[in-house]
């Protein structure tokens, strides 16, 4: 889960890891109010889940009163890459020395967190690491040792940090080390990571995913999802406890399991079609999950057909066939199915769908089968 930036530093700030003061605002009237709180000058920022917001005009520097408002007026409302903007954040500027960047992530290929840092901060890291792959320091930390002092002065030294910030800079990414483990983040970020002019440092801006299968152990965290960054299906699936991906085909896919579900997308392209979404209902499918399903993929006005693919190992088949029957009598789909049933009561599935003789309802034997009928239904 993606938080937005002030959301990121109010949680860096939990940690003892220095941000400026800010406020968020979802009117207009309450950005002058936090603004005039805060004093001038401040800086009025859009809240997206999307970078270059600073290009797209969506960060601005307010000197006056009425600056703030019109800034206020201007972003609020703006589009930002696709992103509506709902909320600003109003944050006393900053006095800049130098730019510099860290971030935190999980590298799963070494099954520990990595720590970055350089002194070209401020802009895109892609860019830097192209341009200059030596400008960037990297460290692995052992999880069990954790971050240590001497990890900072190494990142600082490989970094190029200038040596009277390396005190309060090995503090900082020690702080923002504790806050990654704490809240169990696949990734937190600063860019820029400044060094103001009475040579202190604070994180300028904060970008942090959550771990989704972490968040009932951090119910605090669980309410910051942003609700309207989402897609309405996605959202409707996570409701369900339904794994889902929103993809921009016609082709509705359902299976259960997520490498038959990856198979599954892969031969329906290969017979020339393409995916609707990645829809994984999980080991022990009962009817009850099967109809959710149903429900979820045909929220998509772009569904043209759907693809049923089971093997049942622990889903049974024969609940997988009820769950379609009441899926149909429940909302009465007007696309076209297909169905492959194989494994735990497969001849029991099918006896019951032939049984419900459902309209527009096609079974097949093997999935490249399978995934040819469906393309050739969806048109």
């Amino acid at each position: 889960m993606d938080l937005l930036e002030y959301q990121g530093k109010q949680l860096f700030a939990r940690h003892g890891v220095p941000v400026p003061s800010g406020a968020p605002a979802t009117t207009v009237e309450e950005a002058v109010a936090a603004a005039d709180e805060i004093g001038y000058p401040c800086v009025v920022k859009a809240q997206v889940q999307i970078g270059g917001r600073g290009k797209a005009g969506g960060i601005k520097v307010a000197k006056d009163r009425q600056e703030a408002e019109a800034h206020a007026q201007a972003i609020l409302g703006m589009d930002i890459k696709g992103h509506t903007v709902h909320e600003v954040w109003i944050e006393a500027a900053s006095d800049i020395a130098a730019e510099y960047y860290a971030s935190i992530v999980f590298d799963r290929s070494a099954k520990r967190p990595l720590v970055m840092l350089s002194t070209q901060g401020g802009m895109d890291i892609e860019e830097v690491a192209e341009r200059d792959p030596k400008a960037i320091a990297r460290l692995h930390v052992d999880p069990l040792l954790g971050f240590q002092d001497f990890h900072a002065r190494r990142l600082a030294y490989e970094a190029g940090v200038d040596a009277d910030v390396v005190r309060p800079l090995g503090a900082l990414l020690a702080k923002l080390y504790t806050a990654f483990v704490a809240e169990e983040a696949m990734l937190v970020e600063v860019n820029p990571l400044i060094v103001t002019a009475d040579r202190q440092v604070a994180a300028l801006d904060a970008k942090v995913t959550l771990d989704d299968n972490s968040l009932f152990r951090h119910p605090e965290n669980a309410a910051l999802r942003n609700t309207a960054a989402e897609d309405e299906q996605e959202q409707m699936a996570r409701e369900r406890g339904l794994t889902f991906v929103k993809l921009d085909g016609n082709v509705g896919i359902l299976g259960n399991g997520a490498g038959l579900v990856m198979s599954t997308l892969d031969v329906v392209d290969q017979a020339g079609g393409k995916p609707a979404n990645f829809l994984d209902a999980g080991g022990g499918s009962k009817a009850e999950a099967i109809t959710q399903a149903v429900e979820v993929i045909l929220s998509n006005e772009n569904v043209t057909a759907v693809l049923f693919n089971i093997f049942g190992g622990i889903t049974r088949c024969d609940e997988v066939a009820k769950g379609l029957i009441e899926a149909f009598d429940q909302i009465k789909p007007t696309v076209p199915f297909v169905v492959r049933l194989d494994g735990t009561n497969d001849q029991e599935g099918r006896a019951l769908l032939a049984e419900a003789n459902l309209p527009n309802v096609y079974t097949e034997a093997t999935m490249l089968g399978a995934a040819k009928k469906v393309v050739e239904l969806a048109g």
